[in-house]
């Protein structure tokens, strides 16, 4: 079964800090290219990140540029975001998605998604 299990979500004050996890089974993970998305309730989903297969290339929405940080770990099959300096229009679900494109803010280039998973950052 092919699929992506966020984790790592929760409540934080603002200029606190999240990691959140996503873990992949079902494809090679390899493969793919990794990105997360978020969207505020009354909002269109939003791109925050992407990693290259390699992890050698990552991109991030000006938004989040210098307080977010997208890793992964292929041999855990996992990608992670690092969330620092958490603000409160940060508040979201939060998606990881996988494309086989080198890189992609499309969210419809996206086949693969999560359920996602909330973030709350308090004033």
């Amino acid at each position: 079964q092919v699929q992506l299990v966020e984790s790592g979500g929760g409540l934080v004050q603002a200029g606190g800090s999240l990691r959140l996890s996503c873990a992949a089974s079902g494809f090679t993970f390899s493969s793919y290219s990794l990105a997360w998305f978020r969207q505020a309730p009354g909002k269109e989903r939003e791109f925050v990140g992407g990693i290259s297969w390699s992890g050698g290339t990552t991109d991030y929405a000006d938004s989040v540029k210098g307080r977010f940080t997208i890793s992964r770990d292929n041999a855990k099959n996992t990608v992670y975001l690092q969330m620092n300096s958490l603000k409160p229009e940060d508040t979201a679900v939060h998606y990881c998605a996988a494309t086989l494109l080198p890189r992609s803010r499309d969210a419809n280039m996206h086949m693969v998604w999560g359920q996602g998973t909330q973030v709350t950052v308090s004033s």
